[in-house]
């Protein structure tokens, strides 16, 4: 498709109120889904990253790497296994989540980002002792504690490395490991560890990239704005429900703890970042607190 520059000029002008209105802005993006397997998504995102800080925002990028994980146990012989939708983690799944999120991945985004312009910084909760984790035990029908290995929750993050980054120019790239206070490593979801980030950051926005369009009502038509109060509501009547729970649930926490607004964008489409954050018709659900 040929883009007549007229066009092009009209495009740049509709940015220009978004780049003015968020410069200087933190934005958190967890990134995720097919836009982390397919090679043109993976690129476009790259670019969508490096555009955002030349124009003067400060993207952080939180990722997660779940098929990646999965790929690598199945070489050494091992099945992954979840249980609430939490991946059991021992010592070996462990070492692999490492090798996998703080090196393979964590190294090829950072890579992309500079191929394109930018300046990535890879890290883990481990550097710095950033993100302090405790170990994470899930509720059971008859309350006895079910214990799923060095998976963790969020005790605090402390925001003086990432800050010192962004005031640097450099746009980190987050693993979601954490590390607990004799230095072991746990693996925590990514989409928890983007809302806790954004909220301690004081981000002026959260993006979250799935593989759906966004947040679906029954009928499976779009949602694209919602307040927390109409989110607690689809949450009680089962409108949200499975694999998107923990991530309303964060993007809720998020946007309750003064984080400026969430997003929850299809990453499947071409430059999902930019045509949400730079564009009035955006590409999925913002939720606002109010």
């Amino acid at each position: 498709m040929t883009i007549e520059a007229a066009d092009k000029a009209s495009i740049l002008s509709e940015a220009l109120p978004y780049i003015r209105r968020f410069a200087g802005k933190t934005l958190v993006i967890k990134y995720g889904g097919n836009a982390m397997t397919d090679e043109k998504l993976k690129e476009d995102f790259a670019r969508d990253v490096v555009m955002l800080k030349l124009v003067g925002m400060n993207p952080v990028v939180v990722h997660g790497g779940g098929p990646q994980i999965n790929q690598l146990l199945e070489r050494v012989g091992k099945q992954g296994e979840f249980i609430q939708g939490m991946r059991v983690t021992d010592a070996e799944t462990m070492d692999v989540v490492e090798m996998v999120l703080g090196g393979l991945v964590n190294k090829e985004i950072v890579s992309l980002i500079n191929k394109h312009g930018g300046k990535a910084v890879g890290l883990t909760g481990k550097d710095g002792h950033f993100i302090r984790a405790k170990k994470l035990y899930l509720s059971s029908a008859d309350d006895e504690p079910i214990d799923i290995g060095q998976v963790g929750e969020i005790e605090a993050i402390d925001p003086s490395l990432v800050s010192l980054l962004d005031t640097r120019d450099f746009i980190p790239v987050i693993a979601p490991i954490g590390v607990g206070p004799d230095g072991e490593a746990y693996n925590i979801n990514a989409d928890l560890v983007a809302g806790r980030l954004a909220e301690t950051l004081g981000a002026e926005k959260l993006i979250l990239m799935t593989n759906t369009p966004g947040v679906l009502d029954k009928e499976g038509q779009l949602l694209t704005k919602l307040t927390a109060q109409r989110v607690d509501e689809l949450f009680a009547d089962g409108t949200i429900h499975g694999g998107m729970l923990p991530k309303i649930a964060s993007a809720l926490e998020a946007a309750k703890s003064g984080v400026g607004a969430v997003h929850i964008i299809d990453g499947r489409v071409p430059h999902a970042l930019l045509l949400e954050i730079m564009t009035a018709a955006g590409v999925g659900t913002m939720i606002l607190a109010a």
